[in-house]
């Protein structure tokens, strides 16, 4: 069996391409409830908008979010076009929301890591079987995010990561930026093949697209903003985006 995952986001760098199929077995074989469709994953904005993103929440940096951090993650390497979105559900599962996580894939919410079938597609040895299908598997901090999220309670949860003053002062590429990308962008963009041509696996490519003005339009747009599917940036982090880029998009 294949994994029912696969690693894509495609931003509207990727906008007028046709995008490849997303066909595979399911290793999860969960049929979803027809009548749901929370969770549109659309470019509106409302992909996670589904009770958990706890506005009033200050973030500890000990706990992880599901809103913030997990459902990123989901969005960016799953949702494409033929894949785990609300309108072609392939193989049943919906990976756009958690009401729609939970109904469509058996044990998502189970705290046991070893029994948790989101967790084993994401670290299945054999590559047939493994999350992404046909890519190389997640980056490790990812699946480990994933893992503390399982182990915290799997917990539909959210918070406000700008609460108090945005603070634009000390934004680097290490520190906000790779991650940013990393979570948000390069699901579609990296790999032997990325989408649109455009892959922002390292510095010198986000610089490229930074100095020449095309990530900071992406992001900004009312519509056919990057990243697709999910949740637009919001001004706190697109204002720390263009900190960094009037800075010099430095390696810093």
């Amino acid at each position: 069996m294949r994994s029912i995952l696969f690693l894509m986001l495609c931003g509207v760098f990727c906008a007028g391409l046709m995008f490849p199929s997303c066909k595979h077995d399911s290793v999860f074989n969960v049929e979803p409830d027809p009548t749901d469709t929370t969770g549109t994953g659309g470019n509106n904005g409302n992909g996670g908008n589904n009770g958990g993103t706890g506005n009033g929440v200050l973030c500890n940096p000990d706990s992880v979010y599901f809103e913030n951090q997990i459902l990123p993650i989901l969005i960016s390497n799953c949702t494409e076009s033929g894949c785990h979105n609300a309108q072609d559900r392939e193989d049943g599962v919906v990976l756009t929301s958690y009401q729609n996580l939970v109904a469509t894939v058996e044990n998502a919410t189970l705290n046991d890591t070893h029994e948790n079938d989101l967790l084993k597609a994401l670290t299945e040895d054999d590559p047939e079987d493994r999350m992404p299908y046909q890519k190389p598997p997640l980056p490790q901090e990812q699946i480990n995010l994933i893992i503390r999220w399982v182990q915290q309670g799997a917990k539909n949860n959210g918070c406000n990561e700008n609460a108090g003053q945005c603070d634009v002062s000390n934004v680097t590429f290490s520190n906000f930026v790779q991650p940013l990308i990393q979570t948000r962008c390069q699901g579609c963009h990296s790999g032997a093949a990325p989408q649109g041509g455009i892959n922002l696996a390292g510095h010198a490519a986000v610089k490229t697209v930074a100095d020449n003005g095309k990530l900071y339009e992406v992001i900004t747009r009312t519509s056919n903003f990057m990243p697709k599917g999910g949740q637009k940036l919001d001004e706190c982090t697109t204002n720390k985006l263009k900190a960094w880029i009037d800075a010099g998009a430095l390696n810093n």
